[in-house]
């Protein structure tokens, strides 16, 4: 099946649909386990659940980041290497929120909608990404 906007967004089965709702399970648990078998152990479990959430999603957010930062950097070098000479420049202007929506850009239209992305100062991922017609597929990601 091809790459759209549509399909894009990447789902991890075992993340999304196992591990965090038996992460969400075992806090509503805990919770209840508080609330009517007050205890140590019932605190201490509460708190154990709470942390492995927060464990799943400071992982998730992290890893996220390290690849909008290597988007960043492969951008940066695509640009560089479809901009004419004299827009060079302005590779410094994007946010990594324009490129991380940018990258989906085939190499033919990304020069022409990365001018009108700073010039009319795009910021909104989606709305980048609904302007690319010829999608370049990107299944390696996080």
């Amino acid at each position: 099946m091809a790459q759209n906007f549509e399909n894009h967004t990447k789902i991890v089965p075992a993340f999304h649909y196992f591990v965090l709702p038996v992460l969400a399970i075992n806090l509503g648990r805990s919770i209840y386990g508080v609330a009517h078998h007050f205890s140590g152990d019932t605190v201490i479990s509460l708190l154990l659940a709470a942390a492995l959430i927060l464990l799943a999603l400071y992982a998730r957010m992290f890893a996220l980041a390290v690849q909008d930062r290597v988007i960043r950097l492969e951008m940066r070098l695509r640009l560089r290497n479809l901009m004419a000479p004299d827009q060079h420049g302005r590779i410094a202007e994007f946010t990594v929120s324009q490129l991380v929506a940018l990258r989906f850009a085939s190499d033919a239209e990304l020069p022409g909608l990365a001018r009108k992305v700073l010039d009319e100062k795009l910021n909104d991922r989606k709305s980048i990404k609904k302007m690319i017609q010829n999608w370049q597929t990107d299944l390696l990601r996080a």
